[in-house]
């Protein structure tokens, strides 16, 4: 697909972070951007600034995890613009779960399984249908993550088992457009191969009373900084990916029309060697051995 001035992206989760990151890029382009968030202040801030850069940008707020909501960001956005060629489903959010599975709150896996799931299916079937009507090249583009897309981190196994869905969904999504023969294309994303400075580490933020915790956490919630400081302080690492480069890899995988957008990592590749080879050989998981923890 090529990316040409005058076409329209929809990106979710754009007020800051990838998504913001993936809506300047395709503004650079010369596309007219659709902007939706559920943080209206900064979506709003978002969106000027984009606007100052000379992009032509429409800013909704939306809650991707209520179906109506996103039916009508749709509308919005071919009313606005007439067409959308480009639908990022990128919005997520971690779940704030504390302990091993059997602990965890039902509210936990409510609330991702919301965003970060039927987030997803809510934007496929709002837009995909007329992007297939309309004829014209088009990507659909999904946010998974390498823990769940690839392996699971289970410490942080709630989020894990929902980007494992994203992928699945999206591979579903793939086979659906070819069988169409529709002119639309799907890739997953799985953003990196680093950490990222995004506000998902701070989710809770945003978390509504219908999925309100039920107790009071153990741990009080750790920023980015601090988990960063942690981790500095015990001789680890870090190390960090600009969400500039994720959103390029973003563009150039649409052009290629490159489903697997995944970046080079001997890490992530090693990952994938294991959890193969596991499931050939009918053996345990050893892959997760090194997250195994008393």
């Amino acid at each position: 697909m090529r990316l040409t001035e005058g076409q329209v992206a929809v990106v979710t989760g754009a007020a800051s972070g990838i998504g913001l990151a993936m809506a300047r890029r395709f503004a650079a382009e010369g596309l007219d951007v659709v902007l939706a968030d559920v943080e209206e202040a900064a979506l709003e801030k978002a969106a000027q600034s984009l606007r100052e850069d000379g992009a032509q940008v429409h800013a909704r707020v939306v809650d991707v995890s209520e179906r109506a909501s996103v039916q009508e960001l749709a509308d919005a956005a071919y009313d606005t613009f007439g067409a959308v060629h480009v639908l990022c489903n990128n919005a997520g959010v971690g779940s704030g779960a504390e302990g091993r599975m059997w602990e965890h709150e039902v509210n936990d896996w409510k609330w991702a399984f919301a965003v970060n799931v039927w987030g997803v299916f809510h934007g496929i079937q709002a837009f995909v249908p007329r992007m297939i009507a309309a004829g014209e090249p088009g990507h659909v583009v999904n946010t998974s993550s390498g823990d769940g897309g690839i392996a699971p981190l289970p410490t942080a196994s709630v989020y894990a088992v929902t980007k494992a869905a994203v992928v699945t969904m999206t591979e579903s999504l793939y086979a659906h457009l070819k069988a169409e023969h529709a002119r639309v294309g799907a890739s997953v994303l799985f953003p990196g191969p680093h950490m990222l400075r995004t506000g998902l580490w701070e989710s809770h933020r945003n978390r509504p009373d219908r999925y309100a915790k039920e107790r009071p956490r153990k741990a009080p919630y750790r920023s980015l900084g601090q988990w960063e400081a942690a981790m500095r302080a015990a001789g680890h690492e870090v190390e960090f990916t600009p969400v500039e480069e994720v959103a390029e890899a973003v563009v150039d995988g649409i052009r290629a029309d490159r489903f697997w957008m995944l970046p080079p990592s001997e890490h992530s590749d090693r990952q994938i060697r294991a959890r193969s080879q596991s499931m050939l050989d009918r053996a345990d998981p050893s892959y997760l051995e090194n997250f195994i923890l008393d």
